[in-house]
């Protein structure tokens, strides 16, 4: 009898255990678990764990073929103090990025303004705009745009059509080159124009209206309604497109291979070819570790500007 009233007991927890797991799995937070675990499988496949290994690689000497060689801040002194090219490529992408940045965010806005009006064709015209951020950074299009900037191409076609004789080849110049890349950048401005055109249709037609009323003009209800209401707006693109400008990597590896003499060499292009080319993944791990830590930082000045800018403010007010 003992020994049957234990199994009995045994097999009545087995149950309870089996029903419990049973509810806990049929309840919304299970299911939610459930559905995310692709997300959380290939976030720490994918980036979580390429991520510790890349920042552990940049401290050894490593070139794939070899086990890594633990060598410290080698890379970074090297980086920072032994390597003059890192400095110019550093600057190169610098003046890609200020330039680009808001030369898109600006077409974008113009582009926006223009189409914030609904007529019959406006998602044609939404459509057409948005597809060069769609190829825009793909093999085909650097390679298009590669031939439309050659001294037989098409820009110079155009030109001697109007009377303009050229023969510049805008590639192989060191002063045009690199302002071709940042044109097929601000090229692919429909990404950001789309954002921009949700946010303007957020904007409440009341306050144009009474700003009419009271006589401003176009200009005035653009700087005193459009701009401020659009700042949450303008402030996510410019995040996006910051980051998406410091990643830039077709522009300069198809079109120009950082040619010539180096006025077109990306961070990132450099940063793959120390990684593959030259057999140097330490060193190139180290030079994404020091991007990251360069975007991070510009990122969180643009999270603190307005309270940088409000102290300012205050300050003035202050003193006055």
């Amino acid at each position: 009898m003992d020994q049957g009233g234990a199994a009995v007991k045994k097999q009545g927890r087995s149950f309870k255990r089996q029903r419990t797991l049973t509810q806990r799995m049929n309840t919304p937070q299970a299911a939610g678990y459930v559905f995310i675990l692709p997300f959380i499988i290939g976030f720490l496949s994918f980036m979580a764990l390429p991520m510790i290994l890349s920042f552990a690689f940049s401290f050894t000497k490593y070139n794939i073929l070899e086990s890594p060689e633990f060598i410290g801040f080698g890379n970074y002194i090297t980086m920072f103090t032994g390597d003059p090219k890192f400095w110019k490529v550093f600057g190169v992408t610098m003046y890609y990025v200020v330039f680009s940045v808001p030369l898109r965010l600006v077409m974008a806005l113009v582009v926006a303004m223009l189409l914030v009006k609904s007529t019959k064709l406006s998602g044609f015209y939404r459509a057409v705009f948005y597809l060069p951020s769609i190829i825009g950074s793909s093999v085909a299009v650097a390679i298009l745009w590669k031939r439309m900037f050659a001294s037989d191409g098409v820009i110079n076609a155009l030109l001697n059509t109007i009377g303009i004789e050229s023969k510049i080849a805008w590639l192989g110049r060191t002063d045009t080159a690199l302002w071709t890349l940042i044109i097929l950048a601000v090229w692919q401005f429909g990404s950001s124009m789309l954002i921009f055109l949700s946010g303007l249709k957020q904007i409440p037609v009341s306050l144009y209206e009474a700003a009419t009323v009271d006589g401003a003009t176009g200009i005035q209800r653009f700087f005193k309604i459009t701009l401020p209401m659009l700042t949450p707006t303008i402030f996510f693109n410019l995040i996006n497109q910051l980051i998406s400008g410091f990643m830039a990597f077709t522009q300069s590896y198809i079109i120009t291979q950082g040619k010539p003499r180096d006025t077109t060499l990306f961070y990132t292009v450099y940063m793959y070819q120390n990684s593959f080319t030259y057999n140097k993944m330490g060193y190139g791990c180290a030079m994404a570790w020091f991007m990251v830590l360069v975007v991070g930082i510009l990122t969180l000045i643009l999270f603190k500007s307005p309270e940088i800018l409000g102290y300012i403010t205050t300050q003035k007010d202050d003193s006055t």
